[in-house]
């Protein structure tokens, strides 16, 4: 398997690992996510209002929960922002 095919199942196995069998992430879910797993590249999500407002902002069916396809849209972000700042470094 190659470099991104593993990277892609990571990702899938760890959207899994804290949304469980339901395969959706509720706030505190998200929060402990995001806290355990991304905490290099996002700081810990401390405040409430922080996080509502990350919430809101990924719940784009705005049923309470984040499906795997809301996450997604975190981790493209969330790359995307490290492609940027990993990139001006680079050119420096």
């Amino acid at each position: 398997m190659s470099e991104l095919e593993s990277s892609m199942i990571a990702i899938i196995h760890v959207f899994h690992k804290y949304s469980g069998h339901k395969c959706k992430l509720k706030k505190a879910e998200l929060k402990e996510l995001i806290n355990n797993e991304m905490s290099h590249f996002i700081t810990n999500i401390q405040d409430k209002e922080t996080l509502d407002e990350l919430f809101a902002d990924l719940d784009q069916n705005r049923d309470l929960e984040i499906d795997f396809q809301e996450f997604i849209v975190l981790i493209a972000m969330v790359t995307s922002t490290c492609h940027d700042l990993f990139s001006t470094f680079h050119h420096h």
